[in-house]
């Protein structure tokens, strides 16, 4: 009897969200755009030196030899697909839920098992809408060597696994660092003159601002391309502002007020007709 071949890699499993509803709304469009997307995680996969497994319906299987690189794809892939659909309608955006794990797997031919790929594909089922959920295998790789952020979600039990898979979501933009040494404490316990604990806490302060400004720039791209000309003209006429006044006196309102007017008027007309929506039966 032939050994059954083993290894250890990274995996990562995508699908489509609410892949049913966008299907019975609009068949053509959705399979199109699939194709499109599947092209750019392809794209990305070969990038990331990865190999795509396995396509069955809206789902994909891809083996890495690097954890890093696994993650790096799977955070390039929902940054282009979010580009993407900022210039789509909201029903017709098609975004994925990514789960990755570093385990052990059986490999047979060019298919692979295991609980490795297992607990990937029950990852992705509990994965944010647009998001990426990491095994605790994974998160140790990653977490002090990738500028990212990331929220421990605890453990979670999914289907077919014995015991409860510790959790984390990536928060991109962030960053994770170590923690700071406390060599520089004295035996009494107090600090030691210079030391991390005598300096404010930068690092929180900074990662902060690096956060606000990843969920603002996220949110910008995820908007119709109107509404970020008019951000990017209203942020224009303030720093002239700036660079000519200061704030002494905030002529920039005046410029900026035809470009504010359509910002209201596009967000009063988005929720009417999101609300019009939401009164329309519902997909499969």
């Amino acid at each position: 009897m032939q050994r059954v071949k083993r290894r250890l890699a990274a995996i990562m499993c995508a699908d489509v969200a609410q892949y049913s509803k966008l299907m019975a709304r609009d068949e053509d469009g959705t399979l199109d755009r699939l194709k499109a997307y599947r092209s750019v995680m392809s794209s990305m996969t070969g990038r990331h030196n990865g190999r795509i497994v396995n396509t069955w319906g809206d789902a994909v299987i891809i083996e890495f030899t690097s954890v890093l690189e696994a993650v790096q794809c799977a955070v390039d892939i929902q940054n282009e697909l979010l580009h993407r659909n900022s210039e789509l309608p909201d029903l017709n955006k098609m975004e994925f839920r990514i789960g990755i794990n570093l385990g052990d797997i059986m490999v047979e031919g060019d298919d692979i098992y295991g609980d490795g790929v297992n607990v990937a594909a029950r990852l992705q089922e509990i994965a944010p809408t647009g998001g990426i959920m990491l095994s605790q295998s994974v998160y140790d790789q990653v977490k002090t060597k990738m500028a990212l952020g990331f929220e421990p979600l605890g453990p979670q039990q999914v289907k077919n696994v014995a015991d409860p898979v510790e959790t984390y979501s990536v928060r991109m933009g962030g960053r994770n660092t170590p923690q700071e040494s406390t060599a520089a404490q004295n035996e009494d316990g107090a600090d030691m003159p210079g030391s991390t604990s005598d300096r404010p806490n930068w690092d929180k302060d900074t990662q902060a601002v690096a956060n606000g400004f990843e969920q603002a720039r996220r949110w910008l791209r995820a908007q119709p391309r109107k509404v970020r000309s008019c951000v990017f003209m209203i942020g224009f006429f303030f720093v002239l502002n700036l660079l000519t006044s200061g704030l002494s006196t905030l002529w920039f309102v005046w410029p900026s007020l035809p470009f504010a007017v359509m910002l209201v008027w596009h967000f009063i007309v988005g929720r009417r007709e999101k609300a019009i929506d939401s009164q329309l039966p519902p997909g499969d």
